[in-house]
């Protein structure tokens, strides 16, 4: 199960002790565009993906780019399936 190693941006950025103003001013990008990809992080622009990788010092494989409600989903979803 490749998807548990995954964390979302959201989580990666209070990993490293970012707030989003500071995460979206490293990244070079608005703060609102930071939160908006947080939630959706579906079409990140491929600048921006590679910035986060260096930036939160995570792998992007480690990285789940997506709908921040889906990750959640999967995740409770996974955790009933193993506790069943």
């Amino acid at each position: 199960m490749e998807e548990d190693l995954k964390i979302t941006l959201r989580a990666a950025r209070t990993n490293i002790g970012f707030t989003r103003i500071e995460a979206a001013a490293a990244l070079e990008i608005h703060h609102e565009t930071l939160k908006r990809y947080e939630i959706d992080s579906t079409n990140i622009p491929r600048g921006v993906f590679i910035k986060f990788e260096k930036i939160f010092g995570i792998p992007a494989d480690n990285i789940y780019f997506g709908k921040e409600k889906d990750f959640y989903r999967l995740k409770r979803k996974q955790l009933k399936e193993v506790i069943r």
